[in-house]
């Protein structure tokens, strides 16, 4: 039994220092809580409001009223049921494809950096071609020629465009890392290449790459919703994009009708302010130069993580 209690205060310690670096800042407190209430939305939602937001009715173009909470399109379609449920599409692709596509960012860019040579060399060569193609133009392109429309092929489109920033300063800041003395003492244990970068140089860039990830997160739903405006998305289902699609065909503008371009335009603008909440907050507890005075220290990210201290550091207090 005594074996068992180090996992439990391990995870006890964890789950402490996760609860302090969400709860010390308020920009990363108000960013959770914001963050969570869109992803309940898109998770729980569609199921509570039984309605199809797809379905017709005779209410046409009606401004928000009891019956309808947030009015109804030209087709009589009810605008809250369209924004709840396009939240699913919306929220799901930003956060899968932001997921994906930094995964691609960190491969390619910590092991550029920490190899070096030819590897470093031909990884550079894709990461520049990348950053210097279009972005916005390239994924028109992609989108407009691909033969299916759906969200996998915009998050193909954004996830192919929107990885080589992220590399190539996640490359920099390895190159400016692998010749510190907790690599060099890892080589020296014969450690892996492998374990090396993933488990000592990469704990050390978290906050960088946390940052990036929520980055990447808005630039993905911003993206989605600005290819979807455009009419290359799949317009047969609805998201956050395909109303502004249909409510810009329709002259919503020019009718008055507020009511049915708006809210879709609010939550990606607040889920968007709360995605940089989180990301400032970060960069405050994790930068010395921007940390507040109220007792975050740089470690309570990578404790909340369960990420070890750097070697050197655990050196010196040994």
């Amino acid at each position: 039994m005594a074996a068992l209690n180090p996992p439990a205060s391990g995870f006890a310690t964890r789950l402490g220092a996760l609860w302090r670096f969400t709860t010390l800042n308020r920009k990363v407190s108000v960013g959770i809580i914001v963050i969570a209430f869109f992803v309940l939305m898109a998770t729980v939602g569609p199921l509570l409001v039984r309605q199809d937001p797809t379905a017709f009715t005779e209410d046409l173009l009606q401004p928000p009223s009891p019956a309808h909470w947030l009015g109804t399109t030209q087709n009589g379609q009810d605008v809250f049921a369209q924004v709840v449920d396009g939240a699913r599409d919306s929220v799901a692709l930003g956060f899968i494809v932001g997921i994906l596509t930094t995964a691609i960012s960190v491969v390619v860019g910590v092991v550029s950096g920490y190899f070096g040579g030819v590897i470093d060399e031909l990884f550079s060569l894709v990461t520049n071609v990348f950053l210097v193609l279009p972005t916005l133009p390239l994924a028109i392109l992609l989108a407009a020629f691909l033969p299916y429309k759906g969200p996998l092929t915009l998050g193909i489109v954004i996830g192919v465009t929107g990885w080589s920033w992220g590399a190539r300063v996640l490359r920099s800041q390895t190159l400016s890392m692998r010749g510190r003395d907790f690599v060099e003492a890892a080589q020296a244990r014969g450690e892996s290449s492998f374990r090396i970068v993933f488990f000592e140089i990469l704990p050390n860039e978290t906050a960088l790459v946390a940052a990036e990830l929520l980055g990447t997160v808005i630039y993905c739903i911003l993206a989605e919703a600005g290819l979807e405006f455009l009419g290359l998305g799949n317009l047969s289902s609805v998201s956050w994009g395909t109303m502004f699609f249909f409510s810009q065909n329709s002259d919503a503008l020019l009718l008055g009708a507020w009511w049915w371009f708006l809210p879709p335009g609010i939550c990606i603008a607040v889920l968007g302010a709360a995605l940089a909440l989180v990301n400032f907050g970060i960069d405050e507890i994790a930068n010395p130069r921007l940390r507040t005075e109220r007792g975050q220290k740089p470690s309570l990210l990578k404790r909340a993580l369960g990420i070890p201290a750097a070697p050197q550091l655990q050196e010196e207090t040994a």
